[in-house]
């Protein structure tokens, strides 16, 4: 019987081990070249960097369907509607023929997102999370025109 609980601790002990212990500083990749930068009424300046599917300009161009870079820019370029630590939302207005719809562009203005998964590197900052129009999932195409 004692050799017995020996082989079932050692089986215990070597599945411990062997599983892998997760890394709070490891970071999902990203891709930080800087698609479009906008420096806001404060001074700051915001680069849309290209991202990946989670944020970005390769997140928020395809979900949300926003494809020119003076959209956000445009958002940018008014004051902070929202500020909770390094998170900022800008508001902003797309008009054309009679048409309108609300834009919210979302920021992270830190070296890091919130839940530490992203580093934009010494110095600089994440910028654009994500952008979309509201009460909407998708933006109209005429945003884009």
């Amino acid at each position: 019987m004692r050799m017995m609980s020996v082989v079932a601790a050692t089986v215990v002990a070597a599945v411990l081990v062997a599983v892998p212990v997760s890394d709070a500083s490891a970071e999902r990749y990203w891709n930080k070249k800087v698609k479009c930068e906008e420096t806001d009424p404060d001074g700051r300046v915001i680069p849309t960097r290209h991202g990946n599917g989670d944020l970005g300009w390769n997140h928020f161009s395809g979900k949300h369907n926003i494809k020119k870079c003076r959209i956000v820019d445009a958002a940018l370029a008014g004051k902070v509607d929202k500020k909770n630590g390094g998170r900022l939302e800008y508001h902003g207005v797309a008009l054309n023929n009679g048409k309108r719809v609300d834009i919210v562009v979302v920021v992270q203005y830190a070296r890091r997102t919130a839940d530490g998964e992203y580093d934009a590197g010494k110095g600089k900052k994440i910028g654009v999370i994500t952008a979309y129009c509201k009460g909407v999932n998708k933006c109209p195409n005429w945003i884009n025109e």
